[in-house]
């Protein structure tokens, strides 16, 4: 089976629908898958599914979810059960089967290892292939369960961090032209971001936009000081100092 949680939770290779109905039931298999292989306890359990104020007979209730997921989770001829009891709680056996986040840290790490070996354009397939991964906002309906909120949190940071990388590997690629409207788009969703202003400005620069670069550079001064009373950090900072003298460290050649 394949387990999806980066957008709408999807569980496919077993029979019928690939998604479960009941609410509190995707809660429960979203947190084990989370935590795949791990113990969660029941108490866990409850504080997830009921936002920390379970009713009276809540460990009942996790019984019975936790039965109609093992019955959602069956498949033909395929003896056990991927929910495993244990003293406590529950554990997700992941086995030979596969979740989409896992695939996901896989072709990031890949990427990374790429990119500090110089190997930019594959560094890039697999930051794009990271990336194509995702199918929309990560498990939007259930993000009242905390533990769920901290996941969707950290795998939208990740996401940013590898469009970030992809980008850097692209930019030593020379495919800075071709970024300039992906980067605007980029600084406008998230003006505090710095690192993406420090792209966006680099790639104008070497498109002959040393204008707009500096442009670029105002724009993203004047959010931080407005919005948080903070100047641009030192990266910034030298790579503005660095446009304005037409420092050759910035040229394409020397930078690879």
């Amino acid at each position: 089976m394949r387990y999806e949680v980066l957008g709408p939770l999807r569980v496919l290779g077993k029979p019928g629908s690939p998604t479960i109905g009941a609410r509190k039931v995707k809660i429960l298999l979203s947190v084990l898958l989370i935590r795949a292989d791990q113990l969660v306890t029941v108490d866990r359990l409850m504080e997830e599914i009921w936002d920390c104020e379970p009713p009276r007979r809540a460990t009942a209730a996790v019984h019975v979810y936790v039965s109609q997921l093992r019955k959602f989770l069956l498949r033909p001829n395929v003896s056990g059960n991927p929910i495993g009891t244990r003293p406590g709680g529950y554990q997700l056996m992941r086995g030979d089967d596969e979740i989409d986040l896992h695939d996901f840290q896989r072709f990031m790490q890949r990427g990374r290892t790429d990119a500090r070996a110089g190997r930019h354009a594959e560094a890039v397939e697999n930051f794009d292939a990271a990336l194509r991964i995702g199918r929309g906002p990560v498990l939007a309906d259930l993000r009242d369960s905390a533990m769920i909120s901290a996941f969707v949190t950290w795998i939208e940071e990740m996401r940013l961090e590898c469009v970030e990388a992809r980008i850097d590997s692209a930019l030593l690629l020379g495919r800075h032209r071709e970024l300039v409207g992906q980067l605007y788009s980029l600084t406008a969703e998230h003006p505090q971001r710095e690192s993406f202003h420090r792209q966006l400005m680099l790639a104008l620069y070497r498109s002959e936009r040393q204008a707009d670069a500096l442009r670029a550079y105002g724009r993203v001064r004047d959010i931080l000081r407005g919005d948080l009373g903070l100047d641009p950090g030192l990266p910034l900072r030298e790579l503005h100092d660095a446009i304005l003298a037409a420092d050759g460290r910035l040229d394409l050649r020397r930078a690879g």
